[in-house]
């Protein structure tokens, strides 16, 4: 990773960090708007599942619906959401925060400067972890919205089965309308997300009550002798049946990626007065309605409402499914974001979609690949148990992930002994890899697709970084130290104005600056050498934005620290630290840049289809002028061909 974190965070202690960020988020805005944003934003994912995921577990083992596993499979669902999202996430996890951010990216990103406590090796194996993580989440941006749509839609045809042919093409026509408004940004329909949600965890709770008013007997269900129980009388389709009713807590790492939009103490209180007992309400009276009704199996969510509300129900599940889609959207754009400026990626095209929150973001490219991913992956399984097949793998390795990277973590960052971090992560991985494992019969139906997904992005991200590496130090063999190249300019004519020179390695001349010297042999009397950097950490402090020192006369080395969330805007920046010593004006700037054309040559370094790789990668990298905010009508660049 670019950068490095200027204040260590070792020796400080994750209530500290953790007061902080809560401090920070609650005492600026209050606990109940941000929970119910929360609701809105992080819990769509994990507020779904009840279309689905007790229905699943049923249906794709073939288990007989009896009170044995109905109660097993509700006690399941019970521990899975108390152990995995209350004691590992909101309890654990996310009190990892790296500066108010959480995610996978922003936890890997976390022990990164902690070189003296990490080998190389572990470093490298971690970053490999956490890219690799990333990746997994896209296939999870893709299979979301389809199932969750899917799901939703097949309610109109439990209310009327002349609504059956219908349910694909609706299903395609609203996942349409989604991608298609995201350029819109989310702040227009943002206000509404929230109380929709309250309506939906209600309603979960209330249709679970009434079918547990008719079963009050299924409340037995939290004692962990029915999971016994159930595994006793069968070994195999009880483990198996696992890699389905995982899905109850599919939305678990969304909690802890939205923590830096909310903080900790929202989201917690949003979990546990309503999205936990919504959801633990839903599922005991899934199981209660199967207790008695065994046929009702079919589609058990649908089957607790009265037939006069199952219209209104599908609707309000599909207003619900798309609020749940566009989480997971908006989480593909940011992390898309995060993984440029990491440079894991190549740059794209962000737009940003409001002006008073940062994080709002559009990435065109990226909302145009999950949509044709996700139309084909409607036409191809064509319903959500099909789906569900694909769903679950990639978010089990995903939370086994966190789960490795949150051990070094606690060692490195936070001084566990050895012995206190496996007593605590120990039991958490194990029930991870028991989810994992019962999610691997799923790959030959389906769950291969989002595994190839993030195969294919893994292999790309590591070919661009490391593609990136083999250009810079080509570019370093013919560099020189920019004193030397400036003790010639009395040679040159001083011009009036100012030129900013972009180029990542501080202390050496940029090829452009040594092009405009020996060519046209001036130098601009107000001369800034701009190195961009990209700090471990999600936003960087104004105070800590911009270094700047004098080379020669007129010549400043000017160094840019931008988080791995922000936007690099250089022209803004540059305004901002003009009390550095140096002069800046927008109006007055010209800005030079390299643009650098890779071929794929002989010299040792990558796999030659993997330079091809890079190079069609690098070709389609948005031009770095727009990445860094530049204006058009002000930039000159300067190629410079480059073969690896």
């Amino acid at each position: 990773m670019v950068g490095a974190r200027e204040a260590s965070a070792e020796g400080s202690s994750p209530q500290a960090d953790d007061e902080e960020s809560d401090q920070h988020h609650g005492a600026a805005r209050g606990i109940a708007p941000l929970a119910l944003g929360a609701l809105g934003v992080v819990f769509g994912d994990i507020g779904t599942s009840p279309l689905y995921a007790f229905r699943e577990a049923f249906e794709h083992q073939h288990l007989p619906v009896i009170r044995t596993n109905a109660m097993g499979l509700a006690s399941l669902a019970f521990w899975a959401l108390i152990i995995i999202i209350s004691i590992k996430y909101l309890t654990l996890v996310m009190k990892a925060d790296n500066r108010g951010e959480g995610g996978i990216l922003a936890l890997t990103a976390l022990v990164m400067p902690q070189k003296g406590q990490l080998t190389q090796r572990r470093r490298g194996l971690l970053v490999l972890l956490g890219v690799f993580g990333t990746a997994l989440l896209y296939g999870d941006g893709l299979i979301t919205p389809a199932i969750s749509v899917l799901s939703a839609v097949e309610g109109f045809k439990v209310a009327s089965s002349a609504f059956e042919d219908f349910v694909i093409p609706v299903a395609c026509i609203i996942l349409v309308g989604l991608f298609a408004v995201q350029r819109r940004g989310t702040g227009g329909i943002g206000a509404v997300f929230g109380p929709v949600m309250v309506v939906w965890f209600g309603v979960l709770g209330t249709l679970g009550v009434i079918q547990i008013a008719q079963e009050p007997g299924v409340l037995a269900a939290v004692n962990p002798i029915y999971i016994v129980q159930f595994f006793t009388e069968s070994p195999l389709k009880a483990f198996l049946s696992l890699g389905s009713i995982f899905l109850v807590v599919t939305g678990g790492e969304a909690l802890y990626a939205d923590m830096g939009h909310f903080g900790r103490k929202p989201i917690a209180a949003a979990w546990y007065s309503l999205v936990l007992p919504g959801l633990l309400l839903s599922y005991f009276g899934q199981a209660a309605l199967l207790i008695r009704s065994p046929e009702a199996i079919e589609n058990p969510f649908y089957k607790m409402a009265p037939g006069w509300a199952v219209t209104p129900l599908a609707i309000l599940a599909t207003c619900a499914t798309v609020i749940a889609s566009q989480a997971l959207i908006s989480g593909a754009f940011s992390i898309t974001v995060q993984a440029v400026q990491l440079d894991y990626l190549p740059r794209v095209k962000v737009t940003q979609t409001s002006g008073k929150h940062q994080g709002q973001v559009y990435v065109p490219l990226v909302n145009y690949a999950l949509l044709v991913g996700c139309i084909g992956l409607v036409l191809g399984f064509r319903s959500s148990s099909a789906l569900a097949n694909a769903y679950g793998i990639a978010v089990t390795t995903t939370m086994v992930i966190t789960s490795l990277i949150f051990y070094v973590v606690t060692k490195v960052m936070w001084g566990w002994s050895t012995p206190k971090a496996l007593i605590i992560i120990t039991p958490l991985l194990l029930i991870d890899f028991a989810f994992l494992a019962g999610n691997i019969p799923k790959i030959p139906h389906g769950g291969w697709f989002p595994l190839i997904v993030a195969v294919g992005l893994l292999v790309q991200m590591a070919t661009w970084r490391k593609g990136r590496q083999l250009v810079a130090e080509r570019l370093r063999r013919g560099e020189k130290p920019i004193r030397d190249v400036l003790n010639r300019i009395d040679r040159v004519e001083r011009v009036e104005g100012t030129a900013v020179f972009l180029f990542k390695d501080p202390g050496m001349a940029p090829p452009a600056l040594v092009s405009n010297m020996r060519h046209n042999r001036v130098v601009h009397e107000n001369t800034l050498v701009v190195s961009v950097q990209t700090a471990d950490v999600p936003r960087v402090d104004p105070g800590e934005r911009c270094e700047s020192k004098v080379i020669a006369h007129g010549v400043h080395q000017v160094t840019l620290r931008f988080g791995f969330m922000e936007e690099p805007n250089v022209p803004a920046a540059l305004a901002a630290c003009t009390d550095r010593g140096f002069r800046f004006r927008l109006d007055e700037a010209t800005y030079f840049i390299g643009r650098e054309s890779v071929v794929a040559g002989k010299v040792t370094g990558m796999h030659p289809l993997l330079e091809r790789l890079f190079v069609v990668l690098n070709r389609g990298a948005d031009s770095a002028s727009r990445f860094f905010g530049l204006p058009a009508d002000r930039v000159f660049e300067v190629g410079n061909r480059v073969e690896i």
